[in-house]
């Protein structure tokens, strides 16, 4: 493996801190934590050696499928979260020389990813799969086009355009996999590429036929309780409709609208974190785990927290329920890739489809840190969050319904 720059020590630690010191060092937690999730990932393929190195780890009812579909999903759910990251300018700080060599690897890996001459050639063929992480790997473009997208090669680029051309081929699943295929279309708008406006159309209406109110979205025409209003739906109908409507395309729903409701999915969500930081193992796809967090993270970074919530309240909450879930032993297998897991490593959680490639939605959660080390949500002392003052006999926000149909 390549030379080690992330050390980390986990601490659980869920009080509030209210210095400025400690504000400082949660960003210093949260990059550490990024760069040993994204290490061996990146400088692997940025190599061609991904597939060679990486550990396999497949669900106990692994429904069959090409295992090839785990390198895939490692790198596109890993980019998008990392994405905003690279936005920031390089610099001599340790943190700016780590983002420097891992933005070097994330390039180079890109370029491998659709280089037939690869060895770590993702498999853009044969499985439906694919669908869902090309749509991460679009959204990742989407998040840094100045410093993922407009770097690479016009050879590169002409092949993500082909490979995601190709995948209009598949027949996604009637639910949240509509959203995969407009993700990808909206990609195309962003760049000034030829588009399905039909596929965009369908998405948006369908998601907005789907939502209950309260800030929930069902997944397709039958409700499930689980997190996918965060690793999905919230996140890429607000992206979808802001580029649609910076690019002057009136969407189904408007932009606002699909960002009010997600705030008030945020109030909900906040809320789900207990005094001791942690937060309900239910539903689908558990073995995301912080990936069920990105409203918040990516409210935070682009286009803020609802009012009824301060910046070093959230960031204290997600610090506090990453430390209490990543000291755990077991999340990591000893060459340093996520293990089948919630918290630790719980093989018996993992659904019919999921690999540990897919666990790499984790990453979606660090989205604040394409915030500068400066701003407010990083140097804002920590405070306690709503179910602390809860159960702690304080005074605290009341919640009440808002149904947020238009």
């Amino acid at each position: 493996m390549a030379l080690s720059l992330c050390l980390i020590t986990y601490s659980l630690n869920v009080l509030p801190q209210s210095t400025n010191s400690q504000a400082t060092s949660d960003r210093e937690y949260w990059v550490d934590l990024m760069c040993k999730i994204s290490e061996p990932i990146l400088s692997n393929m940025s190599k061609g050696e991904l597939k060679k190195n990486m550990t396999l780890e497949l669900s106990p009812t692994w429904d069959g499928r090409n295992k090839d579909v785990t390198y895939a999903e490692a790198f596109g759910r890993l980019m998008a979260g990392i994405a905003p990251w690279f936005n920031l300018p390089d610099d001599d700080t340790p943190e700016g020389k780590r983002r420097k060599q891992f933005r070097s690897w994330a390039l180079s890996s890109y370029k491998n990813a659709v280089d037939p001459e690869s060895p770590d050639y993702l498999l853009w063929k044969g499985a439906s799969q694919t669908l869902v992480d090309a749509a991460y790997i679009a959204n990742s473009f989407i998040r840094a086009p100045k410093t993922l997208w407009e770097p690479l090669d016009e050879t590169t680029k002409k092949r993500y355009i082909q490979e995601f051309k190709g995948l209009r081929s598949v027949r996604p699943a009637y639910n949240n996999w509509l959203l995969f295929r407009a993700m990808i279309e909206a990609f195309f708008v962003s760049i000034g590429e030829e588009y399905d406006a039909y596929v965009l159309d369908i998405a948006i209406r369908k998601l907005n036929e789907w939502y209950l109110g309260d800030g929930w979205y069902s997944d397709g025409p039958e409700y499930s309780l689980d997190y996918y209003n965060g690793y999905v739906m919230h996140t890429m109908l607000v992206e979808i409709t802001e580029v649609l409507e910076e690019k002057k395309i009136r969407p189904a729903i408007k932009f606002d609208l699909a960002l009010r409701r997600m705030q008030r999915y945020n109030e909900l969500l906040e809320r789900l974190i207990s005094p001791e930081a942690s937060f309900p193992a239910v539903g689908r796809s558990m073995t995301y785990r912080m990936g069920a967090f990105q409203t918040l993270a990516l409210s935070a970074w682009k286009y803020g927290l609802p009012k009824s919530m301060s910046e070093g309240q959230v960031r204290n909450a997600l610090t506090s329920v990453m430390k209490r879930m990543f000291a755990m032993e077991g999340n990591f297998g000893k060459e340093g890739f996520l293990q089948l897991g919630f918290v630790g490593h719980q093989p018996n959680l993992a659904d019919y489809y999921t690999n540990n490639g897919s666990l790499y939605i984790t990453s979606l959660v660090f989205l604040p840190l394409g915030l500068t080390p400066d701003h407010t949500f990083w140097t804002s002392p920590a405070e306690e969050w709503t179910s602390q003052k809860a159960w702690g006999g304080k005074i605290f926000a009341k919640d009440y319904h808002q149904s947020i149909k238009n």
